[in-house]
């Protein structure tokens, strides 16, 4: 059939959880420690500004979100980005095509500012980020503890206008 880009709904929250699930269980990338179930992934992606998937033959192959990134109203032109992939579709250009879709329909609902953030060290999400044209803005230092250990989040940036004109 081809692979498919789509919105997610409540239907597709079990297999977004069993894409997730690894990262939560078995890696530092999810600073999470129990794996959402369906009922909790299906509130996430009601709760999400977009949440969109890839399947192919009717099997999600990962997903693409983004969602608040503060609560105060200030912020709201902005907003949080991520990507999931099933472990056996890493590297194979499915993240730049969930983003290639993602971002530009943000910026059609009037974001004007996609972030992402990335436990360290990390180079398939670095590698997938800069690709897509996010800058680097920051380090938090030793903010997160899983597995008995510290990890660093580095920040991105993406601005999803023209500057000259927002």
């Amino acid at each position: 059939m081809g692979l498919l880009i789509r919105d997610a709904g409540k239907a597709d929250a079990a297999a977004c959880a069993e894409v997730y699930a690894p990262y939560v269980r078995d890696t530092v990338i999810s600073f999470e420690t129990t794996p959402p179930g369906a009922g909790e992934m299906a509130e996430r992606i009601a709760a999400a500004h977009l949440w969109l998937v890839a399947e192919d033959a009717g099997t999600v192959l990962g997903y693409a979100y983004a969602g608040r990134f503060m609560a105060r109203a200030a912020y709201r032109w902005a907003c949080e980005v991520s990507v999931y992939l099933d472990r056996e579709h890493r590297r194979a250009g499915l993240g730049k095509a969930l983003y290639g879709v993602l971002l530009p329909r943000l910026a059609a609902l009037g974001f004007t500012t996609a972030v992402a953030g990335m436990t360290l060290p990390n180079e398939a999400s670095a590698g997938l980020h800069r690709a897509m044209g996010f800058e680097p803005v920051g380090t938090y230092r030793r903010i997160g503890w899983k597995f008995g250990a510290w990890h660093d989040v580095a920040w991105t940036q993406l601005s999803l206008v023209d500057e000259e004109h927002a």
